[in-house]
């Protein structure tokens, strides 16, 4: 049984780790501060201790793992708590606010002979898993091209926004989740070009992003806006004997935003609807258009992961280098869009 608790108790607590964690049998939440008990709008999950005394977490002997899940200013000062406590950790993304305090944390943990991860759950959406397998089937032929898009149509929220801070921008806060789809999978690219905007002017949230990641004749291109009526399809891939095009995002972010969880048996699962379309040409030259049942996705693959490395001693999922990489990417958009 792998003991844990978590440092915050608000959306990301609630909405993407419990209901995942407590669908698993070998993990057990013992644990939860939470600074202003007065702001908690969250149900109390049964069976487990909620304080506003952080020694009582740290201290705890028990707990081997606490999920820092607060905002990204205050990752850095919580991760080197926990760390000098003895304890692994996993922390929401954006990981930390800069490469070098992210440097700092890693290096800390080698020190202490512990676990630092970021909790990339988004290398577990059904559309990311769906477009793997498609590439890896061989029907497009040689890969030339992926665009990956994540839209939103919400102009109230950088229309609210007067004044520039970088890790409250769209890239650090959006970018996180697609920039390390593309670095799980395709790995460190050759070059990349960055078109970061501030549609609204200067000095006001960045609100689009565009990054074109390139692997020699393969360019991935990682889209986002806040100012998509209509959405792009989710996935587009383009090789040299055909295409995919998945119109539709993961589902499980969706289903957890009306409450309605992982215990579901049909949680996150694509309907028909819901399936991309594969269109390519065979070997023998014959034109071919059918639809690809999507994968599943499960954020709670996160936790069986960090579960295999602390208790059975197996790699980590997500590796220092790929997180160091994507604080350097997001640093560098940052810098791009001023």
């Amino acid at each position: 049984m792998l003991k844990m608790g978590f440092i915050g108790n608000g959306k990301s607590t609630n909405r993407y780790h419990l209901p995942f964690i407590l669908e698993r049998d070998n993990i057990e939440v013992k644990t939860i501060y939470n600074r202003n008990p007065k702001t908690a709008t969250w149900d109390k999950v049964e069976g487990v201790h909620y304080t506003t005394d952080l020694d009582e977490l740290l201290k705890d002997p028990e707990i081997k793992l606490i999920t820092i899940s607060t905002t990204q200013s205050s990752h850095f000062e919580y991760a080197k708590m926990v760390l000098e406590n003895g304890k692994n950790v996993l922390v929401e993304k954006p990981f930390m606010m800069t490469y070098d305090e992210a440097k700092e944390i890693f290096e800390l943990a080698k020190e202490r002979d512990l676990l630092v991860q970021c909790y990339q759950n988004r290398r577990f959406d059904s559309d990311f898993l769906t477009a793997q397998k498609v590439i890896e089937s061989g029907k497009l032929g040689d890969l030339l091209e992926v665009e990956m898009h994540y839209d939103y149509f919400r102009p109230e929220i950088p229309e609210s926004v007067h004044e520039f801070k970088f890790y409250d921008s769209y890239l650090y806060g959006h970018g996180c989740h697609t920039i390390d789809q593309v670095l799980s999978y395709f790995g460190k690219p050759d070059n990349i070009h960055y078109d970061v905007r501030q549609l609204l002017g200067e000095g006001r949230m960045n609100d689009y992003f565009d990054l074109d990641l390139y692997y020699g004749v393969t360019k991935v291109s990682v889209k986002s806006s806040y100012f998509r009526i209509k959405a792009r399809p989710s996935f587009v891939l383009y090789g040299k004997k055909g295409m995919f095009t998945k119109e539709t995002k993961d589902r499980q972010e969706e289903q957890l935003k009306l409450f309605y969880m992982p215990n579901n048996k049909n949680f996150g699962i694509d309907l028909p609807e819901h399936y991309g379309t594969l269109t390519y040409v065979d070997d023998a030259g014959v034109w071919h258009e059918e639809k690809v049942i999507s994968e599943v996705g499960d954020y709670g693959r996160v936790y069986d992961d960090l579960y295999e490395a602390i208790i059975n001693g197996k790699p980590k999922q997500v590796t220092d280098e790929e997180t160091l990489l994507q604080m350097q990417i997001l640093e560098k958009g940052v810098e791009a869009c001023k």
